[in-house]
């Protein structure tokens, strides 16, 4: 017995509605983190033992604040995403809401506290 009608398989849509946009969304978040990981390895190894002033300083500059702010915002919601498909899986009733709810918030809080450093070097070196 098939679940889906013949307009939603040519439509793509299967019994949740969402899991062809879903895995787009992840199979291009996976190409963007492709990416922008080995810039982020370039941008912060570019940084690596240099004195926090100068550190400051480094991720102050737009290329690698941006190359950092793209690669957390990219990476934590690749990850809210593939988490929500773990848990939805693996997780029941209760359980699976409170663990979508968390990962939810933390990803979104990484996310946060990531732009507030970067946005804080990047006046930090200003004022300088």
């Amino acid at each position: 017995m098939r679940y889906i009608t013949p307009r939603k398989a040519a439509m793509g849509l299967g019994s949740a509605h969402s899991g062809t946009s879903d895995h787009w969304a992840m199979t291009v978040s996976a190409w963007a983190l492709l990416i922008l990981t080995p810039l982020f390895l370039i941008t912060v190894g570019s940084a690596l033992g240099l004195p926090r002033d100068e550190v400051i300083a480094h991720f102050g500059r737009p290329w690698p604040g941006i190359i950092t702010a793209l690669f957390i915002v990219v990476g934590m919601v690749h990850f809210i995403k593939g988490t929500r498909i773990m848990i939805d899986d693996y997780f029941q009733h209760a359980a699976r809401k409170a663990a979508i709810i968390f990962s939810v918030i933390f990803g979104w809080a990484v996310i946060a506290a990531a732009i507030f450093a970067l946005a804080k070097m990047a006046l930090v070196s200003i004022g300088n």
